[in-house]
């Protein structure tokens, strides 16, 4: 049972449905495949092991419901979303010994669905990282080269799914967190419109940013996760209640005909890598040949993203913490006489240096005589950026272009944290406008042999023919093959 670990998603539901394979070797198989890979990746700050081989014995002994459709699925969750009873860190000090006494809707709804949920993953503390080398705990690696970094935030989700720790994970994506670490590791990585998965639950970084998405080994998998988790929830004010469409029934197109893919001029000009271009164009030389036609279109305003996304997303940063000041929970410093010294020095030992300069950083852009010059201004840029992705969905369905303008670089290289602000350029417009975005594997560059995602863009609500589009690209290109751990 040692190879289950690399079957998909698809496949290993299949088998558990059919009686073929238990919960129990499902579990079994992936908990070897930790002890076997976790001391070189560092992907996870917990593992369920006892939890899961438990749930899965007594899932077997009712046997398969085929009403659940991820029925007895090892699933790993990124260590910011509650799980009831688990210790949830977000991979910083402060959360050490945090332990939620309820779960978030999204985890909810994956174990209404039968998943079992086998471990935490790790992450930039806070999602405040492109890299996964800010979290207090490790630094996790990538599975195809271990002196490179996943990218992050979700780097665990992404190193985990692709060192076949588990059949998916969850991630979430503030301004690409999602889809770096996909295109870094060589897995498909999906980041769902702004309100279309709830965010109750997770502990939130950027509040109008963030959302919680799949991160599997292919698109079909990405799918199955996201009609699970997709849906109003009365419990989140920011949750969209609008139909979800059936998004398995949009695969399996057999060519690309009526399809219009815009190819933004600013993500394929100055900058880019040639082997992330070369991976990028054959992709889309691709979807020419299968009968899509690309258009150049502008979004005029991506050189203002950065800066517009990082005001915004620190300024948030600054009101969502401000929760963890020693008080009533997280970590706490004891020796403190005064109550001023007790919220300082509880934050500085409990924060990180990522997470304390976005604080300051957030601070300053919302205090007096600033707000209008920095946040107000960011905000109106963000919805002119709206407006240019508006312009460009009149041209075509969907964008295409490049995840990133690398492919994942060496572990301690950009220890500039504006050279590391800058990996997020192709991705941040996105989650400004509140779009679906996603990062599929296209192949590996030809300098670096490292994974190549391209990044696929829609119309909000669009999930269905954005998945339906990728997955027969998917279909009639090579396939990623897992790492050689």
């Amino acid at each position: 049972m040692s190879e289950l670990f690399e079957k998909s998603l698809g496949e290993i539901a299949g088998l558990l449905q059919s009686g073929e394979v238990k919960a129990v070797d499902a579990v079994t198989s992936c908990i070897e495949r930790i002890e076997a890979t976790e001391p070189r990746v560092q992907a996870l700050l917990t593992v369920m092991k006892d939890e899961a081989l438990q749930q899965a014995e007594a899932m077997d002994a009712e046997g398969p419901d085929a009403e659940k459709a991820l029925w007895g699925v090892p699933i790993v969750l990124k260590d910011l979303l509650a799980a009831k009873g688990t210790k949830t860190t977000c991979a910083s000090k402060i959360l050490e010994n945090f332990v939620p006494f309820y779960d978030a809707t999204a985890v909810t709804k994956l174990r209404e669905a039968g998943a079992i949920i086998i471990g935490k993953a790790n992450m930039d503390e806070f999602a405040m990282g492109s890299s996964t080398e800010n979290s207090a705990y490790m630094k996790t690696l990538n599975p195809w080269d271990l002196d490179r970094v996943p990218g992050g935030s979700s780097g665990g989700s992404g190193a985990t799914v692709a060192a076949g720790q588990c059949y998916a994970a969850l991630g979430t994506d503030t301004g690409g967190s999602i889809r770096l670490p996909a295109s870094f590791c060589g897995i498909v990585g999906l980041k769902p419109t702004y309100g279309r998965i709830s965010r109750f639950g997770l502990i939130a970084y950027g509040s109008s940013l963030d959302q919680i998405g799949p991160m599997t080994r292919n698109v079909e998998d990405s799918a199955r996760l996201l009609q699970v988790m997709a849906g109003h929830d009365p419990k989140d004010s920011t949750s969209v209640d609008v139909p979800v469409p059936d998004y398995l029934a949009a695969l399996g197109r057999e060519s690309l005909e009526g399809v219009t893919i815009g190819l933004p001029e600013e993500y394929w000009g100055e900058g880019l890598d040639e082997e992330v271009e070369q991976a990028c164009r054959d992709a889309v030389k691709k979807m020419e040949e299968l009968g899509a036609k690309t258009v150049p279109v502008k979004l005029a305003l991506t050189d203002y993203a950065i800066a517009t996304y990082y005001i915004i997303a620190m300024a948030e940063a600054s009101s969502n913490l401000s929760r963890f000041d020693g008080v009533r929970f997280g970590h706490r410093n004891m020796e403190a006489e005064e109550l001023i010294d007790m919220y300082t020095s509880s934050r500085t030992e409990g924060f990180g240096d990522e997470v304390q300069r976005r604080i300051i950083i957030g601070t300053y852009v919302l205090s007096s005589g600033y707000y209008d010059a920095y946040y107000n201004k960011a905000a109106k840029v963000r919805r002119l950026l709206r407006e240019d992705f508006e312009k460009a969905f009149e041209q075509c369905d969907i964008i295409a272009g490049p995840v990133c303008p690398t492919t994942a670089f060496k572990a301690g290289e950009k220890a500039d944290p504006l050279q590391m602000y800058l990996m997020d350029i192709f991705t941040i417009s996105c989650n400004l406008a509140g779009l679906p975005g996603m990062s599929l594997p296209v192949g590996l560059g030809k300098d670096s042999e490292m994974p190549v995602g391209l990044q696929f863009m829609g119309p909000a609500f669009s999930e269905d023919v954005m998945l339906s589009v990728a997955e027969c690209l998917e279909r009639n290109i090579d396939p990623m093959p897992m790492p050689k751990l």
